[in-house]
């Protein structure tokens, strides 16, 4: 089942000179983790705010192609453009690169019930969801915390709960672990993995760190200058690493060692993980 599609989209910002998207298409599927990789200014971030309808409808420009979401429980469809963020917001959910942008609740169990309560459910069923958003996200123990007392990694993840709460069926995510320390990190992309692979949560995820995307999205897209550029499995991208470099996208250390020795005919082809360099060559991996 499709739950995104997206045809033929431009957008231009207020004012500005250039087009952020230019005439971008593509389509995700129920539970598939899509990676979206490119240099800065490429129009990641511009995309990730077109998914849940804040561009046209909060932020303004010049708007043309249309965006397209299923609610895979109901089989309704929404037109972006025609439908409130807010209405949006119970199917697809946002995460942006700052946490502290999304948090301003003084507790951790008021932040993850101020959604809830605006859409008017009634208190057994915020509880219900409270406890399972604290369960999975780890932060079960920090109900009474004060959010900007948590650690970084702590407090993207509780960013992630309150949009849990609203049980989206896909999370967009931006950047999520941008400003955070290798621990923090590897605690939200735990997260991130865990909820697609478990739960079967769609995830449509911009992430710098180009290694944990090439070793878990099912696709990836690759974006420059506004339009889409390369598009497939990341086993398909690996073909594509000189392509990749010239567009200034960093790729993955062991992408870049395992091309260079595919190139000096050492191993058969380039890998994505340390675990199928290490067969290549010959050794058993850890």
């Amino acid at each position: 089942m499709k739950v995104i599609r997206v045809e033929g989209v431009s957008f231009r910002y207020r004012r500005a000179e250039r087009y952020s998207l230019k005439d971008v298409s593509f389509e995700v599927r129920k539970g598939e983790f899509l990676g979206i990789i490119g240099p800065s200014g490429s129009g990641k971030s511009t995309l990730c705010l077109t998914l849940n309808g804040i561009i046209p409808n909060l932020i303004k420009g010049e708007f043309s192609g249309d965006i397209v979401i299923r609610d895979p429980r109901t089989g309704e469809e929404y037109n972006t453009r025609e439908t409130p963020v807010s209405e949006l917001s119970t199917v697809v959910g946002l995460i942006l690169q700052n946490p502290e942008s999304q948090l301003f609740n003084m507790t951790v169990e008021e932040e993850i019930a101020f959604g809830l309560e605006n859409l008017g459910l009634e208190r057994n069923e915020i509880l219900r969801r409270l406890r399972w958003v604290l369960e999975v996200t780890r932060l079960k123990g920090l109900e009474k915390e004060f959010p900007p007392n948590l650690s970084g990694g702590q407090q993207q993840r509780l960013a992630i709960a309150a949009v849990l709460a609203m049980e989206p069926s896909v999370l967009v995510l931006d950047e999520p672990t941008s400003q955070l320390d290798p621990l923090g990190r590897n605690e939200v992309l735990g997260l991130v993995s865990l909820l697609n692979r478990e739960y079967g949560i769609t995830v449509v995820m911009v992430e710098h760190h180009t290694d944990y995307i090439f070793r878990y999205a099912d696709r990836v897209i690759v974006m420059n200058e506004g339009r889409v550029v390369l598009e497939g499995r990341p086993s398909d991208l690996l073909g594509e690493v000189e392509t990749l470099r010239n567009l200034g996208v960093r790729l993955p250390h062991v992408v870049e060692v395992s091309y260079e020795l595919a190139k000096l005919g050492l191993l058969r082809r380039p890998v994505a993980s340390e675990e199928e360099l290490l067969t290549q060559i010959g050794r058993p991996s850890r």
